[in-house]
């Protein structure tokens, strides 16, 4: 099995949910640092232009969204598993609609707190080429009050199901945990003690060590240049762990496609259909010298169209 890479940046809390996750399984893994906003010269070829981050990569296969990188970590390597027996339906939905609803909000408690620290140049990326809102301290202001109050209701329902117990789906954490952690390590990691008091997160603060506890696993540095000749050295493994779908919404396997977001970040991967099911559609693209690459999506997310 090829060595797992990880392109990541370091204050992505996104990126910090992958490697929780890759420290609960204990993995050893390769650590690319990219920059927060493109440029990435090296990536942006292997995944068509997809824009998010974090991008897990295995010779010439490439994972976008943590949803998908989650799910495809718990495939290859099932134990302990992120998805518990019986209750994996729970653990996507969950943390899919956490994420959703509460990313903006919790970008408007952070940036009260630190907006003026988050460079001029981040705040344009987001806004022109990624949420599609300014996140500056000036533009969210007036919602202060509405994300705080949205962002304890939410804290509230979560201290109701952890409620005696030590993970929410299992005695272990799941992807609903890493997913619903990932928000609140955003804030306590960036802004001042008193958020914990605003947020009454305190009864959470047991659960949420536990989780920080778990590490990151084994990361090596490698640079993007290795990463990109990894791709070029190797060929996209067989997709056997997709059967039975000849077709996504009539678009035939080996139909031109694209692959969008369907929340921010809207950027078109232009592909050739190879396989999909409910959970995970894969597209080949030629990425230059590269070679012939593919490229995982989750279905929930993103819309899929002819190209």
């Amino acid at each position: 099995m090829s060595d797992i890479i990880l392109h990541h940046y370091e204050f992505s809390t996104f990126s910090e949910k992958v490697r929780t996750a890759l420290g609960l399984k204990k993995l050893a893994w390769q650590s690319v640092d990219i920059p927060g906003l493109p440029p990435r010269p090296l990536l942006t070829p292997l995944t068509g232009g997809y824009r998010r981050a974090p991008v897990m990569q295995i010779g010439a296969d490439i994972y976008c969204d943590t949803h998908m990188i989650l799910a495809t970590l718990d495939r290859l390597h099932p134990q302990p598993s992120l998805y518990p027996a019986g209750q994996e339906g729970l653990a996507h939905s969950i943390g899919f609609a956490w994420e959703r609803l509460m990313w903006v909000p919790t970008i408007g408690v952070l940036v009260h707190y630190i907006g003026e620290h988050i460079p001029p140049e981040f705040v344009k990326d987001r806004k022109e080429g990624y949420l599609g809102i300014d996140i500056s301290k000036a533009a969210m202001a007036p919602q202060f009050a509405e994300h705080t109050q949205f962002v304890r209701a939410q804290i509230g329902w979560l201290k109701q199901a952890l409620a005696g117990r030590s993970f929410l789906l299992s005695n272990s954490p799941s992807a609903a945990d890493l997913a619903c952690w990932q928000t609140i390590y955003l804030l306590r990691k960036n802004c001042p003690p008193e958020v914990d008091a605003l947020l009454g997160m305190e009864p959470l603060r047991e659960w949420y060590d536990r989780i920080a506890a778990l590490g990151h696993g084994s990361p090596s540095p490698m640079t993007p240049e290795q990463a990109y000749a990894v791709a070029k050295a190797a060929q996209p493994a067989p997709v056997t762990h997709i059967r039975g779908a000849s077709e996504v919404d009539g678009l035939q396997v080996g139909a031109k496609v694209s692959v969008t977001p369907d929340d921010n970040a809207r950027v078109p991967v232009l592909g050739t259909l190879v396989a999909a099911n409910a959970a995970e559609v894969v597209v080949h693209h030629r990425a230059g010298d590269a070679g012939d690459i593919h490229v995982h999506f989750p279905r929930s997310g993103y819309t899929v169209a002819a190209a």
